[in-house]
């Protein structure tokens, strides 16, 4: 599913009533309904509803939800922020079509004073949701005069704030975090396509759903106006979209061989558990094999760690970490012997002996390759021998390490993720998951994917390693469809911890705990109940 800026959506819907002759009026009534069944199906119990309605064609929407939810047993009561004259042709004609109990219960909002009147009070006061139906994707800040004043009286008010399209208020080409003008919203439901602030802002910690509403697919189309680094046309994506590789149930006749065997190599004194961690999730996420490549000193601790998990002893340092010292041609060919996936990095070390190791493996490896951690830290002023372009190269840096990469500092990093990413994708040929929040995942061909599962849950060690393991199985298990593996890698480790946080605290998740709900994360479609979910909320 691509991601589209308001002229592309715009683009989308005037082709979609020109070339496919569905008309504006019936693109509003599938979007006004699709958000009925939403309300109805998400807040079940909510009974007295208070829509508020824009002059443009977001306020057309809510009017047509509004005629659904009356008709569905709810209590319905309009708002209207501009008189009947005022509104657009195509909202004025879905007016016309409100049962007169509808247009008797709309109230008119023509100025700040009106807030406090007894009627407006009162149904503030009544209201237990609200529907934003003010403004959508053609909205452009700030928010001016009575809808800024009654965003701050909204903000009062304990009712669940149901957002059409977007929270009013939020620019939908805008890919900042927040946006403190726009009105609050516990759900956010959108039409045809997510736009650019559904991907990247943090509209609301619950839901958020895409609607179909009769445009067609192949009209959704991401990246006409945007150019990559290399000169190709660059679309931005949803990691989500590419989970369908793994929801299919596997053949009956499957055998281990063919879901490609993980080779985690990684820890060191001290931080056994990174390499313990990335191996388990390898063997959860579905690879056939799995072998820990580690350090003798660690032995012990790692292969304690779950009795399905191989070793493989290397030899090491003083310091404890793996060195390069002793490996012949022999000892190369039995390391890469029957491994599909490399994963290289979790507690590994910084030693420069270790991390000497780590270059050359990664020059002699003709195998599919994730680097993580301290895998990506051996290349710190080496980064030009970051070359993905003889086999897939998948790096997985957290800002700091995507500093270390670039000579640069993290703000550098963080001040333009999208640019950060997609050049360094695109001139080091390889697959780049810059971690963070909203996770890129940027391509060799300029590309860029955008995760929007996850939550701050996740911030804590082990995380990441738990990642690097999930995006190895993978790539093992679909070695023809590195791309789509890792982005449903990457979807899936923050959707399994989304899932840990709908029925447990945040603070409390340890990072093994995503593992628990990766089965789950699994077997939950982003394409249900008429709707694609972008994000499932916190409850």
């Amino acid at each position: 599913m691509d991601v589209l800026t308001a002229a592309e959506m715009r683009q989308c819907d005037e082709r979609t009533v020109e070339q496919v002759g569905v008309s504006w009026q019936a693109l509003m009534e599938n979007a006004g309904s699709r958000v009925a069944e939403f309300v109805a199906h998400e807040f079940p119990s909510a009974q007295r509803i208070l829509v508020l309605c824009g002059k443009g064609n977001n306020g057309g929407d809510g009017l047509v939800a509004a005629r659904h939810l009356e008709a569905g047993g709810k209590q319905v009561r309009l708002l209207l922020l501009s008189p009947f004259e005022q509104l657009s042709e195509d909202a004025r004609a879905m007016f016309e079509k409100l049962p007169q109990i509808l247009k008797k219960s709309s109230m008119l909002l023509a100025t700040e004073a009106d807030l406090h009147r007894t009627p407006f009070e009162d149904c503030f006061h009544e209201t237990e949701l609200f529907l934003d139906a003010i403004f959508g994707t053609g909205f452009h800040p700030p928010l001016r005069g009575v809808t800024a004043a009654l965003k701050n009286k909204i903000a009062g008010y304990p009712a669940q704030v149901v957002s059409l399209d977007l929270p009013t208020g939020w620019d939908a080409d805008s890919t900042a975090m927040s946006s403190p003008d726009a009105f609050r919203s516990d759900a956010v439901v959108t039409f045809t396509a997510p736009k650019l602030a559904h991907v990247f802002g943090a509209l609301t910690r619950g839901p958020v759903a895409v609607a179909q509403i009769g445009s067609p697919a192949e009209l959704a189309i991401s990246g006409g106006s945007r150019t990559a680094t290399n000169g190709n046309s660059c679309s931005i994506r949803w990691t989500g979209a590419s989970k369908k590789i793994i929801e299919h149930p596997r053949a009956l006749d499957a055998n281990k061989g063919r879901f490609g065997h993980v080779l985690v190599v990684g820890g060191s004194p001290g931080k056994a558990g990174a390499a313990s961690m990335a191996s388990m999730a390898a063997m959860r996420a579905g690879a056939g094999l799995t072998t820990a490549a580690i350090p003798r000193s660690v032995a012990a601790i790692v292969a304690g760690f779950a009795p399905e998990m191989m070793t493989l002893l290397l030899e090491e340092s003083p310091s404890g970490g793996i060195s390069l010292k002793g490996f012949d041609a022999r000892q190369w060919t039995a390391l890469f012997h029957g491994i599909s996936t490399l994963a290289i990095g979790p507690g590994i070390g910084r030693a420069p002996e270790t991390a000497e190791f780590i270059r050359e493996l990664v020059r002699r490896s003709e195998l599919p390759t994730v680097l993580d951690a301290d895998g990506l830290n051996a290349f710190e002023g080496h980064a030009e021998l970051l070359d993905g372009s003889k086999r897939a190269l998948v790096l997985t840096p957290h800002p700091g390490e995507m500093a270390r990469l670039l000579g640069c500092t993290i703000a550098d990093v963080e001040r333009d993720r999208l640019r950060t990413a997609r050049n360094f994708a695109t001139e080091h040929h390889v697959t780049l998951v810059l971690k963070g929040w909203r996770t890129l995942v940027a391509h060799p061909d300029g590309s860029i994917v955008v995760n929007t599962s996850g939550n701050p849950a996740m911030a804590k060690g082990g995380s990441g390693d738990i990642l690097t393991g999930i995006v190895a199985a993978l790539i093992a298990q679909f070695p023809q469809r590195i791309q789509e593996a890792v982005e449903c890698a990457v979807w899936l480790h923050g959707a399994a911890a989304d899932l840990f946080v709908r029925d447990h605290d945040e603070h409390t998740m340890l990072a093994t705990e995503i593992l628990n709900h990766l089965s789950q994360a699994i077997q939950t479609p982003v394409d249900r109940d008429n709707f694609t979910w972008l994000r499932e909320g916190q409850r």
